[in-house]
């Protein structure tokens, strides 16, 4: 996911570092009286210094580089409600060093839908605790609440009633598995009766691309799970209602499921950013892609569309790795691909602007080809020759 981590103070930009370390991709936005301060402090500590003064700086970052230093890659704003409108639409999630209060009026203007809004996780400056806030299931802030409590030994404040029931619910697995949970309705019902004790029956449509993977993936849960068209019996000796969700990208498939406002989990589209150095042979390019496909837990067969500049147009290894996949490669122009990156402030490679004319390819690219519905499952990985980066595109 592709991560902005918001502090207002000098403690809060402590954590932030910390936060960092532990999401090495993630931005950083810094109050800019903040930042002010603690580079002043930097600056005073680092004149101790040259006096003979041994006294430690206590603002000094983990990692052994200035403050000064880390703040030179730090953002600033001036306001928390003007900053949260403008990363809100812009991240997959934020992490907010701050007073749940604050947080909590800063977004309210901006919220949507589950569906559609980022994750939202809150810490307190000194990390004792990480509350999941907001999209906790779809968006994974279930998910990144637990994997910043690890990393920074703090208290997971998970709040969701499925999760505090030990339920693992069909919208947290659609989050993980590249799946989108329609209608908004069902999405409740189902939860709650999955709470009130009923049976998980998922039914996957058989034409899908991945639809081992699903089966399998669900399975390893526990849940049972079949296939469209096989003769389904009730187990023996099971007395639990029964509520079946369905996986599928055409619902009017599904026509009774439908008509009874059943739950679908619709796939999205994955499409796969790929920057490469001239004369990369295909294998190498296909390794790239496996090895990033096998980073977010999906096989590379569940790759819909390939991505990249117009100037690797002619490039042999990707148009043959397109081949062999049977999937489309869409080459965009420079220009295109310059106001992704200005859009998304996506970071960029200085060599990689000076030899090409843009200093992002593998992001900027699969995020050109999701347009308005495109959320980073993978943030631009760099292999041997070659760059990739995924992004999951909602289909309407």
């Amino acid at each position: 996911m592709r991560t902005a981590v918001l502090a207002l103070t000098a403690q809060g930009a402590e954590t932030a570092r910390r936060v960092q370390q532990a999401l090495p991709d993630a931005d950083v936005y810094l109050s800019k009286r903040a930042a002010d301060a603690l580079a002043t402090q930097d600056k005073a500590a680092g004149s101790d210094a040259a006096a003979g003064d041994t006294a430690t700086d206590s603002t000094a970052p983990a990692g052994g580089s200035s403050m000064t230093d880390w703040l030179a890659g730090v953002q600033t704003f001036s306001r928390i409600v003007a900053a949260t409108a403008d990363v809100f639409s812009r991240y997959d999630a934020l992490v907010f060093l701050m007073a749940t209060g604050i947080v909590v009026r800063s977004i309210a203007p901006l919220i949507r839908s589950k569906l559609a809004d980022p994750a939202v996780v809150v810490m307190d400056e000194k990390a004792k605790h990480v509350i999941s806030l907001l999209s906790g299931h779809v968006g994974g802030a279930n998910a990144l609440t637990r994997q910043l409590a690890a990393a920074l030994g703090s208290d997971p404040v998970i709040t969701t009633a499925t999760d505090v029931e030990g339920k693992v619910a069909p919208d947290a697995i659609a989050g993980r598995l590249g799946l989108v949970p329609e209608p908004h309705g069902a999405i409740l019902s189902v939860n709650r009766a999955v709470l009130e004790g009923a049976q998980l029956r998922y039914i996957i449509d058989d034409a899908l691309p991945l639809a081992d993977f699903y089966q399998e993936q669900l399975a390893a849960l526990g849940d049972e799970v079949f296939f469209r068209g096989e003769g389904i019996l009730p187990k023996e000796g099971e007395t639990r209602p029964i509520v079946e969700v369905v996986i599928t990208r055409t619902p009017a498939n599904f026509p009774a499921h439908q008509k009874r406002g059943g739950l679908f989990l619709r796939p999205e589209r994955l499409i796969a950013g790929v920057g490469c150095r001239r004369g990369t042979p295909w294998e190498a390019i296909r390794a790239a892609l496996r090895d990033a496909c096998g980073r977010i837990g999906v096989p590379e067969g569940g790759i819909s569309c390939l991505a990249s500049t117009v100037v690797k147009r002619d490039e042999i290894g990707l148009l043959t790795i397109a081949d062999v996949y049977g999937i489309p490669i869409h080459f965009f122009e420079n220009e295109a691909l310059a106001a992704v990156i200005k859009s998304y402030g996506l970071r960029e490679s200085e060599f990689v602007k000076k030899t090409i004319g843009i200093g992002n390819v593998a992001e900027s690219a699969a995020l050109a080809e999701a347009g308005q519905r495109g959320r980073i499952a993978l943030g631009k990985t760099k292999y041997e020759k070659v760059t990739v980066a995924l992004v999951w595109q909602r289909l309407q």
